[in-house]
């Protein structure tokens, strides 16, 4: 069982003197007494002396298993969906410019190259980059709030821009405009919503993000489909993008502050009633309880803030274990999910489909966004009682064969085309289908858990790193997309599309061998219980033991 904080003591391991948690000066030691951004804090009972209260080291809240903690209450159900408007924009953003793409035509003044297309499509991505790389940090300082604020603010201009440019150069702009939004979005509403679920639901709530950004393509690509035969369609198609974004300005009144920031801010009246909200079933005790442990967390986080710099902070993602075995696991995630290829699909499929012959293909696009979205809601289902670490590792090996059928494929249809595809040739329309279905198998396996669990990454950091850690990881992930975007098409050309494809196949496996030699399980575990799986190593073995123990109190 866990232990009452306030009959907890911190004891320092290199140090003799205590300090009890009741004192209000106990986190205002002298650098001396206590050993910053290091992994020698550890919490004791004080009645039952040696017995180890899980911790996050120096930062992070502890989750007590509260009453009927599984039951998502409609408070919380209506601050996921709000936060994860944002997820339209990410989601819609990336599916739009594959439509867009067919139907510009000379629009800008001249008929694309593939450099063009290139360029157009991976500045959003360049401008994402950036964007997460501030979210976390500026979101550490200003709160997690103002930051979706700004994410909105960004994207309507960027929308409005690319609507009325006429010429490449300024649509590029535009695309980077809307890239800062999309990296902004991308990093904090998962971070936001991980801090405020009950640690038994967090998987599937900010799996509703992904949710979201998958039911924004299918919308992208629905709209797109519309205006295929509009003279200037497109403009319509980046310009309704702003839509979401004005929707979540005019609901934003509805997302309170995460707890950690209100406490940060010495506004504990406002925290203990949103922890009221989010666990209503819980006793008066237990949430007292809870916003203690809450504000421990924060006044560790906040003495680490006043007597660190930035730069400490982000040197201890690498120099300290805990942090950088968090790092590497999110981070390596993140990858994973670039380089399987899943993206190309998304920016590049109407192109694809057109070249392979298939009539409307915006709306074949619309299938595979179709199919993503669906079992993404699948996995809606299945990442708190399968597990993030079971689902990568059965749906991985499905996506490489998926992608080794693809390459079949693709070697076989282009044959007569010497092994490339030459947009106006005649393709076998029945291979051209099995290429589509083998696509969706790839899609749905994608979609069940690479495409959704890399974005748990929030779950893996300290609390006085996370926001670095969170937009480290993010902007990983938007330097692999875009390398993927950026490259595509010219390595459908250079390595053909089988190559292309069998290339994918092959960092799908690597990430599997990461997966099962790395990545503990964290289903299930309070924020501080998984950080506290990466103190001596990456935790997989641990992460089974702790589960077991923590299901069998329960």
């Amino acid at each position: 069982m866990i232990a009452d904080t306030t009959a907890a003591t911190v004891r320092l391991k290199t140090h003799s003197p205590t300090a009890s948690l009741d004192s209000p000066h106990h986190f205002m030691r002298t650098p001396a007494e206590q050993p910053l951004l290091s992994d020698d804090i550890e919490l004791e009972d004080e009645n039952h002396p040696g017995a180890r209260i899980w911790t996050e080291d120096e930062a992070d809240e502890r989750i007590a298993a509260f009453e009927k903690e599984d039951i998502i209450t409609r408070f919380v159900w209506i601050l996921v969906f709000t936060a994860a408007i944002s997820g339209l924009l990410f989601g819609y953003d990336t599916a739009a410019i594959s439509g867009v793409l067919v139907i510009i035509r000379e629009d800008l003044g001249a008929s694309l190259t593939d450099w063009q297309k290139e360029a157009i499509t991976s500045s959003t991505t360049l401008g994402a980059l950036f964007g997460g790389l501030l979210a976390g940090g500026l979101s550490d300082y200003t709160g997690r709030k103002p930051v979706i604020v700004l994410a909105n603010v960004v994207f309507i201009a960027g929308s409005l821009l690319q609507a009325a440019c006429h010429s490449v150069n300024v649509m590029v702009y535009g695309r980077f405009i809307v890239g800062l939004g999309v990296g902004l979005a991308s990093c904090i509403v998962p971070l936001y919503i991980g801090e405020l679920a009950p640690a038994r639901t967090r998987g599937r709530l900010v799996t509703i993000n992904a949710v979201v950004v998958t039911l924004g393509q299918v919308i992208a690509y629905g709209i797109g489909s519309s205006f295929q035969n509009v003279n200037g369609g497109w403009r319509w198609i980046v310009g309704l993008g702003s839509v979401p974004a004005i929707v979540q300005l005019l609901a934003i009144g509805f997302l309170p502050e995460s707890p950690r920031i209100l406490i940060l801010q010495s506004n504990v009246r406002s925290a203990r009633q949103i922890i009221s909200k989010i666990y209503p079933f819980a006793t008066i005790n237990r949430i007292e309880r809870e916003l203690a442990n809450m504000t421990q967390a924060v006044n560790q986080a906040r003495v680490l803030g006043e007597k660190t710099t930035f730069g400490n902070r982000l040197k201890s993602l690498v120099t300290i274990g805990t942090n950088r075995r968090a790092l590497i696991i999110g981070c390596g995630l993140q990858l994973s999910q670039q380089f399987c290829g899943f993206n190309t699909l998304m920016y590049y499929s109407a192109t694809l489909f057109a070249i392979l012959g298939f009539k409307n293909a915006t709306g074949v696009g619309m299938i595979v966004a179709l199919v993503n979205f669906l079992f993404t809601l699948v996995a809606l289902k299945t990442i708190d009682p399968v597990g993030r670490r079971l689902t990568m590792l059965f749906t991985l090996p499905v996506m490489i064969v998926a992608l080794v059928l693809i390459a079949i494929s693709f070697h076989i249809l282009t044959a007569q085309t010497g092994g490339i595809l030459v947009e106006g040739s005649e393709y076998p329309l029945t291979t051209s289908i099995l290429i589509l279905l083998f696509i969706l198998l790839f899609v749905a396996s994608y979609a069940l858990g690479l495409g959704n669990i890399p974005w748990q990454q929030g779950e893996l950091f300290r609390l006085d790193v996370r926001g670095i850690g969170t937009s480290i990881c993010t902007a990983t992930n938007w330097t692999g997309n875009l390398i993927i975007a950026g490259t595509f098409l010219s390595l459908m050309n250079a390595a053909s599309p089988s190559g292309a494809f069998g290339l994918y196949a092959v960092f799908c496996a690597a990430s599997w061998i990461f997966c099962f030699f790395l990545y503990p399980e964290t289903s299930g575990l309070s924020l501080e219980e998984v950080s506290s799986l990466f103190e001596t190593d990456f935790g997989v073995l641990k992460s089974v033991e702790l589960r077991r123990e923590k299901f069998r109190e329960s």
